[in-house]
């Protein structure tokens, strides 16, 4: 193996060890963050991607996160069917599909576009299933809290990026849009957006689980 060969799977030994520990998907900065400096995380992420590729577990991208799942097509082995004890309502499914396409979106443009008042308790139950998150506020009078989907959004319904969101072909494919649209309708595009808002303070530092003894002898 060539040296940069057998750099790139140290790199990726480490990346391994430490999406396998973590509580939550990892990005590439944090996993820069914890690795030596100059280490490759790029190539050691597509080193441990191809290494994994059609095993039972397999490395993935969700938004800008990495993490180790089971692979789709095993996905029957983990499933048992039960009753869903809690179901979004016709509110909340239109207030989440609005925040989706729309985002960054505030409160009061969410009814604005519903043409009702009644977007509050979707959002509260929406952020409760953690579909939904607070990203900023806008700079305009009053400065109002906008809206966006979340990491949760895109694992729950099997999407990479908000660019795989359905256009208006698809929907319509789907019979979720009427086929006599008025003309120049268009479905919005999140990922083409250019938010004009002001980030919320916050601070995203990674856990990890522990699950291994010290090797220091305990004292007397």
């Amino acid at each position: 193996m060539s040296e940069s060969g057998s750099e790139a799977g140290g790199v990726a030994r480490m990346i391994e060890a430490l999406l396998f520990a973590a509580a939550e998907p990892l990005s590439d900065s944090d996993l820069a963050d914890r690795l030596p400096a100059g280490a490759d995380v790029t190539a050691g992420l597509e080193t441990l991607r191809s290494l994994y590729a059609g095993r039972g577990v397999e490395l993935v991208r969700i938004g800008e996160r990495w993490r180790f799942q089971t692979a789709a097509d095993l996905a029957f082995l983990m499933t048992r069917e039960r009753e869903e004890s809690r179901r979004l309502s016709r509110a909340a499914h239109e207030t989440l599909a609005i925040v989706a396409y729309h985002q960054p979106v505030t409160r009061a443009e969410i009814e604005a576009i519903r043409g009702v008042q009644s977007s509050s308790g979707a959002l509260d139950i929406l952020l409760e299933l953690k579909l939904v998150r607070m990203r900023g506020r806008r700079r305009s009078p009053g400065r109002p809290v906008t809206w966006g989907t979340t990491e949760t959004f895109l694992e729950h319904y099997g999407l990479a990026s908000l660019a795989d969101l359905p256009g208006a072909a698809e929907m319509k494919a789907a019979g979720l849009l009427s086929l006599d649209l008025p003309a120049g309708f268009n479905v919005p595009d999140p990922s083409a957006a250019k938010p004009d808002e002001e980030p919320l303070d916050s601070l995203d530092i990674p856990e990890f689980h522990q699950d291994y003894l010290a090797s220091d002898t305990d004292p007397a």
